[in-house]
């Protein structure tokens, strides 16, 4: 005859639900997205047309959690800042805003977004951030991954 033993095992904790210092609760979120640039007054390669699969990764930190549990809900992040991604970055042209392509693209009807920065990594995080920042997000970090080997964060610190 076999016994199975109920084994109950309680923990408790100094730190009480929602009541926390100085530790701090992170989720990250991932969208993807393709977009197409070139880099102006730069000797390099990405002075020509090109694009990427680029992997966004945000970041949000919050002391406390919300009454459902969460820093977050990664469904807001994804209505807030995908929706926002996929209709102003997505499949576009991201072009600094002295580039004589626009005159062009304008003209033909093509897709574009203007930056006032060369359209690099670190300006494109950046860009996402501030975004999600004057959304209400508790964003902490923004990484753009333009290939799965070169990546900028842009940061609060």
């Amino acid at each position: 005859m076999n016994r199975k033993v109920k084994q109950e095992v309680s923990y408790q904790t100094s730190i009480q639900p929602g009541i926390v210092s100085n530790v701090e609760y992170s989720v990250k979120r991932q969208i993807f997205f393709c977009y197409g640039h070139r880099l102006r007054d730069y000797a390099g390669p990405c002075k020509n047309l090109h694009g990427h699969n680029g992997k966004i990764e945000i970041e949000l930190s919050s002391k406390r959690l919300d009454r459902k549990g969460m820093v977050v809900d990664f469904i807001d992040v994804g209505r807030t800042i995908k929706t926002w991604v996929d209709k102003t970055l997505d499949h576009k042209l991201l072009l600094r805003q002295d580039d004589p392509l626009i005159s062009v693209l304008k003209e033909q009807g093509e897709p574009f977004f203007i930056m006032e920065q060369n359209p690099t990594a670190e300006h494109i995080a950046q860009l996402i951030f501030e975004y999600a920042a004057s959304q209400g997000l508790p964003v902490v970090s923004v990484t753009l991954w333009e290939t799965e080997h070169a990546a900028a964060t842009y940061k609060n610190s």
